[in-house]
């Protein structure tokens, strides 16, 4: 059973993330938060395995909770705000996944399936915004902070931040699912990345990719 926690300041929208989810058998809602102070307390007292955060709350907005709460469970920032800078803040944050309130619902239960499977998830438009987000803060061409990263993993840190999944890095490098899992596994550990997102933000940062690649 994946637990979820819903924070959110609007009542109703709330209780719609609540009936859907708990309409699931897989999927239960054990805690629900008004404000990013609540649901920090909330997290913190029921420990789910993912939180549906809203970004705009009152007390602390959704992102300053997730930088509390991003080592007891993942966060999936849940918003009608698709703006570039509450994307890249979210995930330096912490945030596993970002999503758009007009999200479908399907759509949505997927993302909190995929989040608490420990894999990142974005929307479609913002791994665009992500790399606006870098072309308006262009990195010095030279690649930093990857030592230890064999030429390999940066092929396949390279193909994360380019967005292919891992079935379409095994076929682009032509070696099997299990060869690239196994260097994602490593990557995650020496850029000591919570996930994909946090990835995708090392190559950038690294100067490893550019938005014109």
């Amino acid at each position: 059973m994946i637990r979820v926690v819903i924070a959110d300041d609007q009542a109703l929208l709330r209780g719609s993330f609540k009936v859907l989810v708990d309409s699931e058998p897989d999927l239960a809602v054990v805690g629900e938060a008004a404000t990013g102070a609540e649901a920090v307390d909330v997290v913190m007292e029921t420990r789910p395995d993912v939180v549906l955060m809203d970004v705009r709350m009152p007390d602390m907005d959704g992102i300053e909770a997730t930088r509390h709460i991003k080592d007891v469970t993942r966060v999936l920032v849940v918003t009608m705000f698709d703006l570039d800078s509450y994307v890249y803040d979210a995930l330096r944050a912490g945030a596993s996944g970002f999503l758009l309130k007009d999200t479908p619902p399907a759509d949505l239960l997927t993302a909190v399936r995929v989040v608490a499977g420990g894999e990142a998830l974005l929307a479609p438009t913002v791994t665009r915004r992500l790399i606006e987000e870098f072309t308006r803060t262009p990195v010095s061409p030279q690649v930093k902070g990857l030592e230890g990263v064999t030429d390999r993993e940066r092929e396949v840190l390279t193909l994360i931040a380019r967005g292919l999944s891992n079935g379409e890095i095994a076929g682009h490098l032509q070696v099997s699912l299990a060869t690239v899992k196994t260097h994602i596994t490593r990557l995650l550990a020496k850029l000591e990345a919570r996930d994909r997102a946090q990835l995708v933000i090392a190559a950038y940062e690294s100067g490893l990719v550019s938005a014109a690649m």
